[in-house]
């Protein structure tokens, strides 16, 4: 194993030392790791929290900015945050208007921010909203789900729901609309090679130099199958087609984002996506929006995913609203 920490045990506490550094618009509560605007949203605006293990940067703790996320929990590499991180995150962004959880569909996520909500609102009176983001077609139950793994429409929802949440809207409607976002999303990844845990120190599963894992998890979970490996044409073929066969993209403007694993550099990206683009135009299916590049990783992992948002002209809009995260930025 090659990589630039010092202890295995000590990389999340090292790292978040060096994302405070790194950004003087957040604030890092060492203590309980989690990730904050350096200055807290207006009273009287609905607060977004989001987290879960390490590994998958910039998800969660480089999407906290104006108009994203107002705090993100870090758990350890690959491992939910722990309830009293939720509960100390949402108690503090609460700015008397209530708060979203926006978790991704894995047990101990679900589970820790289920507590939370329900500790917060018990013990400190929060009025707590959960959305579970479930957008991976590739398998219903996995290693650490029951039911589809959240991942890429969770950048989406952030980016969607955050907007909204910085112009006002109130708690019920940026809670449907994070529902609708997570209901019209869908995801499919591969994987060209395995990741390594730091505290592992070997890959977490062996895939022959000639062979793709198609569906895989940002965990390492596996996929549908594996299958030989072929040529980018091919390989986009395998992201789009059991993406478009779980829902119907082609009645309205949809939103794309082309994400990397954490290993692909984005010569490859952008060249998948000229492949993803084709499909879709060939489907019928029209991308008002895209994203291409990392955003929801897997340590370092080689390989790509797709995520598709059948969206409308709501969702457009707050998506092309002003946002200042370190992940992303732009109109501010």
């Amino acid at each position: 194993m090659k990589k630039l920490i010092n202890d295995p045990a000590d990389v999340l506490a090292e790292s978040l030392r060096g994302v405070e550094a790194a950004h003087p618009e957040l604030r890092v509560d060492h203590e309980h790791r989690i990730v904050y605007r350096a200055r807290a949203k207006s009273d009287g605006k609905v607060a977004l929290i989001s987290g879960g293990g390490s590994g998958h940067e910039p998800l969660h703790g480089g999407f906290v900015g104006p108009g994203m996320l107002d705090a993100a929990c870090a758990g350890e590499v690959f491992t939910s945050p722990t309830p009293d991180q939720m509960v100390e995150a949402t108690t503090v962004v609460d700015r008397g208007a209530g708060v979203l959880h926006i978790v991704k569909n894995y047990t101990g996520d679900v589970m820790n921010f289920e507590m939370a909500g329900e500790m917060a609102a018990a013990d400190g009176g929060v009025d707590v909203r959960t959305v579970v983001t479930r957008d991976d077609v590739a398998v219903e139950d996995s290693t650490y789900t029951a039911g589809r793994r959240g991942v890429g429409v969770t950048v989406l929802l952030e980016k969607i729901v955050g907007a909204a949440a910085e112009e006002g809207q109130d708690l019920d409607a940026v809670e449907s609309l994070a529902q609708r976002v997570s209901d019209g999303g869908r995801s499919m990844g591969i994987a060209l090679t395995s990741c390594t845990v730091p505290s592992a120190g070997r890959p977490t599963f062996d895939l022959p130099e000639d062979e793709i894992e198609v569906g895989v998890g940002i965990h390492g979970e596996p996929g549908r199958h594996r299958e030989a490996l072929t040529g980018a044409s091919e390989i986009a073929r395998q992201l789009v087609d059991p993406v478009l066969a779980d829902h119907d993209f082609t009645t309205g403007p949809t939103i794309a984002l082309l994400n990397g694993m954490g290993g692909t550099p984005l010569i490859e990206l952008y060249l998948m996506y000229g492949e993803v683009t084709r499909l879709l135009a060939s489907a019928g299916v029209e991308v008002a929006r895209c994203l291409v590049g990392n955003y929801i990783t897997s340590l370092d992992m080689a390989g790509a995913s797709l995520t598709l948002l059948a969206a409308d002209e709501e969702m457009v809009r707050l998506w092309d609203a002003p946002v200042s995260t370190p992940g992303l930025r732009w109109g501010a």
